[in-house]
């Protein structure tokens, strides 16, 4: 029984993830179950990693590299390379001694040679480019295509009239080529062309090089004919019908307002010729105008040369040169449909006569005959390339462990510049809809912005993990940096609100109330200023308004009666008092239940807060544990298969917050800084109200010498010395007598 692979697991970020160091895991990492992947598919585009080597890894050409493709592709380099280690290092060149004895290391020889350093003992990426290039534009390059100039005439023309009619593929060298499919199939087109047109004999051509244009004039006028000929038998049928089959004269009275001509639709709608029982279509006088010149090119192409020179065309003479055309039209009928409309009868005879069908197999089988020769040399790129890149995937694939230790996932943008911070986790959105839906369930405070540049315009979202919210709002300004070190023009357009950390959550009810009150003092200033400044404009209408001349001014009238001043009730004052009496006392017993804590008081405080701040604190700890980086990525194409978690200290890591650099100094006076309140006086006097509080209410006697203390000081009237009032409990009822008892 084989013994399993022993992997090795860590955690980061609270995700267990699959270490991979060493050529044994990339040897056994088909034998890993699928489950312990973190990811199954990822897009080929939006990724920091070479499109080339992306469409290499990409077998199926569908946009996306897939779990097989993974494997296929580590399987393959493990196959090459002597330690497949080396895709862990990088770098873009492969050593010649690092490769098995194969095709590949063969073809790497043979494409240094090419480029004329044989002695050199790696080849990289530059070099498999260049090889290639040149081997691709050798004649035979083993693509299985072939272009004009691979042959020579009269086969180079006909290669061209291939391309002409079906079309052609670009190889190795892009070149606009053929394969054999397409030769075959212009090949099979033309003989069967030329066979078409050789069943047209004398019984066909009867006007010999003319009928191929009797016929033509025929059909552009046969069912007008048909219509007139049909009319006329319908006539003859029922003299009644005559005049309703000719243009009746509501028609004529119709067309009478319009400027005409012999190509408007409404006149070669028009009967050919006069209907008349038994009549015969004149082929010159008589003819509607819409008609004319075709009955004129059909009567001197084919009823002149078939028929005779004549005037007039009856039925029977008409049926008669149809008949005559028959076979013509039956053989042209079976004409094979082909897409060889450009090249004349000439150029298939000459086609035919070069026979190329021969010349065209060898070309393509010396083609082929190199072929494995030319895919080593591609290999030999795909081998550079997977050297550098393969291992970044992986480590972006299998499992996240450049994006958990900060190196740069390749799915991360940029960096976004906003608000005095620096936002790493930033993703390019695909799909602006599809992100939309998705993005909310990723439980991260989530901008997303419009990036330009020069013209260029992208979508980011930019998740915030450090810092205050408070300023972040949709049209605020930031810069974003992309992968390429290119600086974008960022406006927020969109916000998707999730807590950030517990400490903000523990403030954002204080926060919420200051907004609230600051948004009732300003209403209430804004209703008091829009009150004053109608006072202001009734009086300056009153002090403006001049009467008119020889109009009595009658001020008494003009001016409103002054109000009477109101006096101040008695009972309105004494309310008053009792309610600051109420207040006062109310405070009281606050400060006297906060301070008869008394050592207990900072338990009591922080109850408070927490009863303030526990529900949203509370919110955010339940949301923050289930931040999970999957749904952004899901939204660009990936197949995320892990609880890719971002807790707390590894979010905070994602947001670099402005902080000033280490050795610098700050310069200790502002000529600008607003004048700052005396807090410390303010401090003082609370402490200095809260200690007299105390004392008054004999909380400090028992600190205090007998001499200053509440009870001597203030005496009966100090509130410790009033003595406790007893509970008065209600009398009991008195007992009912007892009832008496029976006489005997």
């Amino acid at each position: 029984m084989t013994t399993p692979y022993a992997w090795t697991f860590y955690r980061s970020g609270g995700v267990d993830q699959v270490t991979l160091s060493s050529g044994e895991d990339l040897r056994h990492l088909a034998e890993l179950d699928p489950k312990l992947w973190v990811a199954l598919s990822m897009p080929t585009r939006g990724v920091d990693l070479d499109p080339r080597t992306l469409d290499l890894l990409d077998t199926d050409k569908d946009g996306h590299i897939r779990h097989p493709e993974v494997l296929a592709a580590v399987a393959w380099v493990c196959a090459q390379l002597k330690d497949p280690a080396r895709l862990f290092k990088g770098g873009d060149a492969v050593p010649l001694d690092a490769l098995h004895d194969g095709a590949v290391r063969a073809a790497a020889r043979r494409m240094l040679s090419a480029l004329g350093t044989p002695d050199a003992t790696q080849i990289s990426i530059a070099d498999a480019t260049l090889g290639e290039a040149k081997f691709a534009e050798a004649v035979c390059n083993g693509d299985g295509l072939i272009h004009p100039e691979c042959a020579a005439e009269p086969v180079r023309g006909v290669i061209a009239d291939v391309i002409a009619c079906h079309g052609s593929e670009l190889d190795r060298a892009g070149k606009p080529s053929i394969d054999k499919v397409r030769a075959d199939a212009f090949l099979a087109q033309v003989h069967a062309l030329i066979a078409w047109h050789e069943q047209a004999g004398a019984d066909v051509l009867v006007l010999g090089d003319r009928t191929p244009a009797a016929a033509e004039a025929v059909r552009a006028v046969r069912a007008k004919i048909d219509d007139y000929f049909t009319r006329c038998r319908l006539a003859a049928f029922d003299p009644r019908a005559g005049a309703a089959l000719n243009a009746s004269d509501a028609e004529l009275a119709a067309m009478s307002p319009h400027e005409l001509s012999a190509a408007s639709a409404e006149v070669a709608a028009l009967p050919l010729a006069r209907i008349a029982a038994n009549a015969t279509l004149p082929l010159s006088q008589g003819v509607n105008p819409a008609w004319e010149a075709r009955i004129a090119t059909f009567a001197g192409a084919a009823v002149s040369p078939l028929l005779g020179v004549r005037d007039a065309l009856t039925e029977a003479a008409w049926r008669e040169l149809q008949d005559k055309l028959a076979a013509y039209d039956a053989w042209y009928a079976a004409e094979p449909e082909t897409t060889l409309g450009t090249l004349d009868l000439a150029r298939l005879r000459a086609i035919v006569a070069a026979n190329p069908a021969a010349e065209l197999d060898k070309l393509f089988a010396d083609d082929l005959a190199v072929k494995p020769e030319l895919d080593a040399v591609t290999d030999v790129e795909k081998l550079c390339r997977f050297q550098r890149d393969l291992g970044k995937l992986l480590r972006n694939y299998v499992n996240f462990s450049e994006f958990y230790t900060r190196k740069g996932a390749v799915f991360q943008a940029g960096t976004l510049y906003l608000d005095a911070r620096g936002c790493t986790l930033v993703v390019e959105v695909a799909d602006a809809a599809k992100h939309g839906t998705m993005a909310p369930m990723a439980g991260a405070y989530l901008a997303y912005c419009e990036c330009t540049r020069v013209g260029e315009k992208k979508t980011i979202a930019a998740a915030f993990t450090a810092g205050e919210v408070d300023n972040l709002m949709i049209g605020r300004n930031g810069v974003f940096v992309d992968r390429a070190g290119q600086d974008w023009e960022a406006t927020i357009t969109k916000l998707v609100e999730s807590p950030i950390s517990i400490r903000q959550a523990f403030w954002a009810p204080y926060k919420k109330l200051v907004r609230m009150i600051e948004e009732r003092v300003a209403k209430r200033a804004s209703s008091a200023d829009a009150a004053a400044t109608s006072k202001l404009e009734t009086v300056a209408a009153t002090v403006t308004t001049v009467p008119a001349v020889g109009e009595p001014a009658h001020p008494a009238a003009a001016a409103p009666a002054p109000s009477p001043v109101p006096k101040i009730d008695v009972g309105t004052i004494a309310a008053i008092g009792v309610a600051i009496g109420g207040i006062g006392a109310f405070a009281t017993a606050v400060m006297a239940t906060f301070f008869g804590l008394g050592w207990w008081m900072p338990i009591g405080l922080g109850g408070v807060l927490l009863a303030i701040s526990g529900p949203s604190m509370l919110l955010a700890f339940i949301k923050l544990r289930r931040r999970n980086l999957g749904p952004l990525l899901d939204a660009n194409g990936w197949a995320i298969n892990a609880m890719t978690r971002i807790n707390v200290p590894f979010g905070t890591a994602l947001t670099d917050l402005a902080m000033l650099p280490a050795g610098a100094r700050r310069a200790a006076r502002d000529p600008y800084a607003e004048r700052e309140p005396p807090w410390r006086l303010y401090t003082t006097l609370v402490l200095v109200l809260a200690l007299v509080v105390a004392w008054y209410i004999g909380r400090l006697d028992h600190l205090l010498p007998s001499a200053v203390r509440s009870t001597t000081v203030l005496g009966d009237a100090a509130p410790a010395a009033q003595p406790a009032h007893p509970m008065v409990l209600p009398e009991a009822p008195p007992a009912a007598p007892a009832p008496a008892a029976p006489k005997q």
